[in-house]
């Protein structure tokens, strides 16, 4: 399912091959015909915006979303386990899924990397995928519902993702505007990467186009 690949892609640091594929990664959307028509018109504005951006300038933009901001991390296991053991043992059994079905990680990426993640589900039936994309669903809309409220056009992804999974739309009300400034105070940076496992809730901080590498593979490939 070349969807799942595309949404992995726009997900990825951008770098030019990515951008130069960005006609073709939408051809690929068109014809999968996974989204509906909402997710769709969503996405078509983070097309436009990576389209039309300067690369420096998108590059510094996902560092200062998906590196900088803790509840905006993109490893999913983050977000339920820190950086405490059970986080480990929680990626070997994701490993050990990847494996079982053939697949391996074709960098040092982190297995809970939800790319990679979006990568495997791309190999696997859609009967399949959709349930393990609901597993991940809380911790997807909780991080759509901070970007939505950043108004950044990578929440489309996450409503995407939703969508895919049957799990419902994005709602960015249910994240308080104090929880965003605090997010985004740099001065508090350093403590909050120090603290426990981020929490969600309302009112909480609780084939394929040619693009960024591969970071899922089936074994026996290149």
């Amino acid at each position: 399912m070349i969807t799942f690949k595309v949404l992995a892609a726009l997900l990825t640091y951008p770098e030019q091959d990515m951008l130069d594929a960005l006609p073709e990664l939408e051809q690929a959307l068109d014809a999968d015909r996974l989204l509906g028509r909402e997710s769709r018109r969503a996405l078509g504005q983070l097309f436009g915006e990576l389209r039309r951006g300067d690369l420096m300038a998108l590059q510094e933009n996902y560092v200062g979303l998906f590196d900088r901001v803790r509840s905006l991390s993109l490893h999913l296991f983050e977000h339920v386990h820190g950086e405490s053991r059970d986080r480990g043992q929680a990626m070997v059994d994701l490993r050990a899924l990847y494996a079982a079905h053939g697949c391996e990680l074709a960098t040092d990426e982190l297995p809970d990397f939800l790319p990679a993640f979006l990568e495997f589900l791309s190999y696997r039936p859609l009967a399949e995928a959709r349930p393990l994309l609901a597993d991940a669903a809380r911790i997807i809309e909780n991080i759509g519902a901070r970007l939505k409220k950043r108004a950044s056009s990578y929440s489309a992804v996450f409503a995407a993702l939703l969508d895919l999974s049957g799990e419902g739309d994005i709602t960015a009300s249910v994240i308080a505007d104090e929880d965003i400034r605090r997010e985004d105070d740099l001065a508090l940076l350093d403590k909050a990467w120090q603290e426990e496992p981020v929490t969600f809730g309302p009112g909480a901080a609780p084939a394929a186009p040619a693009v960024a590498p591969v970071r899922i593979h089936r074994r026996g490939s290149q």
